[in-house]
């Protein structure tokens, strides 16, 4: 019960519904007793011994409490489901909450797929035991214990042979829920890996179609598939070995109860109805202890959901705020690097080693090199998404961990290399760092990243709804509302992260054009793979394998012989070869 317990904060809340519902459960099993009772009377007072005045009353009495247990019915249906989905609208928005907390170590190891089964699957397995699931189970109890108390009314010998089994039946259902745990447990993690291939897959379609890996996709989904249906089959298979065995010790029981039932009958120590009300009694035991398979599945699905969001919402925030943090509206935008070194995992060599650059404000900062050689980890260290192993970041003199990392992130601007926009208006998009902005201050924006006269050119202009992730613009066109969403916020501190990449070279000109004002009393850095984006930084740093191996302006490095000259020669070759072979 340890899941329940730690989860108990999302559903105690409502535990005036859920006690609702359980008055009402409780009144429709004691009315389900009263049937017994009912068919007794009407078997040995008006059958067997004539009493045919009492039907009237009889009937009128079990209509009466066909209609108190309908509305009875309703009333613990309604409020079940009423406490089961406020208790899990209460623990979506913390999942959600929690996943908008967690930092970029986290999202590095995590699957969307995966993450999208837990918040939709987990969560409505976990509140399907709650609305359902757990009056069921007291139902169970009380619907066992008022009958046994009717039976021991009506004959104590009788009613000893009936219980004779339950102490097989209660064994049977233990072995089964320890069984079928682990399996529900493997059901729900093959379902995320499987939803996990179907989200990349579906996000990759471009990719998957250019290379002609259509077969490969198939034989992949497959097999999470074929992973999937084995789990599935598996826990088929152990509710196949226990439930036949329930019954059978459900129907031995109802023998037993049959042989020494009519023994009584005919020694005259129990009366006809009270044996047919028994077995109406016996059914009410065996069937509910049967359908504790049921439940106990039902507990163990919400178990092992339950498990997989407590691995949500206890995973470490390891970016969090100091007591008392540092909050500011404006920044200057003067940072600072000492002796910096970050290690992604432990497994992982160092992505930056030994990194320090002083960047006053105002400064224009470039970043070039390979792939892997550090660039975007540095801006990354700025915004505090990753802490540093060793060495120091600081923001205006002060440590970038003793502001509260909301205010600090508000003061940079990112253009990521990957431009990603939201299935809503264009407008919108501009605006989502800065919701406030007047239509004036977003078409400024739109303009400076010169995005203002491709959108007037769509149907509906800054109201054209976008599909996923930007779905109908080019790369180009995508990259400028990003940058006009990083200007519009009005940041201290810029960061271009090869922002011009998906670009022409005419449309990169422009952009740099419009940039060049922007970036005024900003501190900038621009990551780029294009030493035509670097030749107005104020100093570039050459980093390889995580360390600045050369720094200076454009010019100063360009006779310095060192690894930047070799990149520009390379360029300035294939630009040369380029020019050659159009001609």
């Amino acid at each position: 019960m340890d899941t329940f317990k730690k989860l108990k904060q999302y559903y105690w809340p409502f535990k005036r519904l859920f006690f609702a519902s359980l008055f009402f459960v409780m009144l429709v099993t004691a009315i389900t007793v009263i049937y017994p009772v009912v068919l007794q009377l009407t078997i040995d007072n008006v059958v067997l011994q004539g009493q045919y005045s009492l039907i009237p009353y009889l009937s009128v009495g079990f209509i009466l409490i066909m209609a108190v247990k309908g509305v009875a019915n309703f009333s613990q249906q309604y409020l079940g489901e009423l406490f089961g989905v406020k208790s899990v609208y209460t623990l979506r928005d913390s999942l959600y909450q929690k996943l908008q907390r967690l930092s970029f170590t986290y999202y590095d190891n995590a699957r969307t797929g995966d993450l999208m089964s837990r918040l939709t699957m987990d969560v409505e397995g976990f509140k399907f035991f709650l609305a359902a699931g757990c009056k069921e189970l007291i139902k169970v109890v009380l619907l066992m214990v008022l009958s046994l108390s009717v039976m021991f009314y009506y004959s104590v010998p009788l009613a000893l042979v009936t219980m004779a089994a339950m102490p097989f039946l209660a064994i049977v259902v233990y072995k089964f829920d320890r069984r079928v745990h682990p399996s529900f447990r493997k059901i729900r993690k093959s379902m995320g890996r499987l939803n996990t291939r179907i989200q990349e897959n579906v996000s990759g379609m471009n990719t998957v179609k250019s290379l002609s890996k259509e077969d490969f996709e198939i034989y992949r989904f497959t097999d999470k598939n074929d992973n999937y249906k084995d789990n599935y089959i598996a826990t088929s298979h152990i509710w196949a070995r226990y439930f036949p065995l329930m019954e059978f010790i459900g129907n031995i029981c109802m023998v037993a109860l049959l042989a020494y039932g009519g023994y009584l009958v005919i020694s005259g120590s129990l009366s006809m109805g009270a044996l047919v009300a028994f077995f109406s009694l016996v059914n009410y035991i065996l069937g509910p202890l049967m359908q504790l398979g049921f439940i106990v599945n039902m507990f163990s699905q919400a178990k092992a959901s339950g498990e997989r969001l407590l691995e949500i919402l206890e995973a470490e925030e390891d970016i969090q705020n100091i007591e008392n943090p540092a909050e500011v509206q404006r920044l200057q935008g003067h940072v600072t690097f000492n002796h910096v070194t970050l290690t992604y995992s432990e497994d992982d060599d160092s992505a930056l080693k030994n990194i320090s650059f002083d960047a006053p404000p105002g400064t224009v900062v470039g970043l070039i090199g390979a792939t892997g050689a550090g660039k975007t980890s540095i801006t990354q260290l700025i915004t505090r998404f990753y802490e540093p192993e060793a060495g120091e970041v600081l923001v205006d003199g002060r440590k970038v961990e003793e502001y509260d990392f909301k205010s600090l992130r508000r003061n940079i601007g990112f253009v990521l290399q990957e431009s990603f926009l939201f299935s809503t208006s264009i407008k919108e998009n501009i605006a989502y760092g800065n919701p406030n902005a007047s239509m004036d201050e977003i078409v400024d924006a739109a303009k400076r990243a010169q995005a203002h006269d491709f959108i007037m050119e769509m149907p509906a202009g800054y109201e054209t709804m976008l599909g996923e992730r930007g779905m109908g613009l080019s790369g180009g066109q995508k990259q400028r509302i990003a940058i006009a969403r990083a200007i519009l916020i009005d940041p201290s501190i810029l960061v271009l992260d090869d922002a011009t990449s998906a670009v022409d070279m005419e449309t990169e000109f422009k952009i740099q054009k419009a940039l060049k004002e922007v970036m005024k009393d900003r501190t900038t850095f621009i990551i780029a793979h294009r030493i035509s984006s670097l030749k107005h930084a104020d100093e570039v740093l050459v980093l390889e394998d995580g360390e600045i191996v050369e720094r200076g302006r454009h010019e100063e490095l360009l006779t310095n012989g060192g690894p930047y000259q070799r990149i520009y020669d390379i360029q300035y070759q294939d630009k040369q070869e380029i020019m050659s072979a159009t001609k």
